[in-house]
């Protein structure tokens, strides 16, 4: 699917603001916190959103202070990351033939600090790492139930030569 010997990453960071180049499929949205006195309620998912294409199930999964999850991907799934507790860095790689951004990653910063959804299309390469000094928890609504006979979901080590990144964090 990947090959060991690649180009130089085109990378692609997301910050609050500027936009960046997105792998092929891949769509984010900004999501609103609407405050009162109460508290704030935040809208993660809806059916009339461009991003939706259906319901398969929902689920959270958590990660502790700078613990990688990734990677993975999915033959079948999409995946729609919501960051809900703490702050994750949501790393994404298109290791697609015949995908116009082939070999590019994408690397996005969602939770509290920035609430936002990412839609994450069959075969890219995703992972995330909490950041920070807290665990971090993403809520997924995946287009497809689990099968826990047969589960569409391919693990890579989080430290394959085959993808080029690192997960380290990066100063300056």
């Amino acid at each position: 699917m990947w090959r060991t010997s690649h180009p130089a990453p085109r990378t692609s960071h997301f910050g609050h603001q500027g936009e960046m180049k997105l792998i092929e499929g891949v769509k984010t949205r900004s999501l609103r916190r609407i405050p009162d006195e109460r508290g704030f309620l935040t809208e993660l998912m809806r059916s009339d959103w461009e991003e939706f294409e259906r319901f398969g199930q929902a689920y959270i999964t958590a990660a502790y202070p700078g613990v990688v999850k990734g990677w993975h991907y999915h033959k079948k799934q999409t995946d729609h990351f919501v960051g809900l507790i703490g702050m994750s860095k949501v790393v994404l790689y298109d290791p697609r033939e015949g995908s116009q951004t082939k070999g590019l990653v994408n690397e996005f910063f969602i939770g509290e600090q920035n609430p936002m959804l990412v839609k994450i299309p069959p075969l890219v390469i995703h992972g995330y790492k909490a950041v920070g000094d807290r665990m971090s928890a993403i809520v997924n609504f995946p287009t497809e139930l689990y099968n826990y006979q047969e589960p569409d979901e391919f693990r890579i080590p989080h430290d394959s030569p085959d993808i080029p990144y690192d997960w380290a964090v990066k100063i300056g």
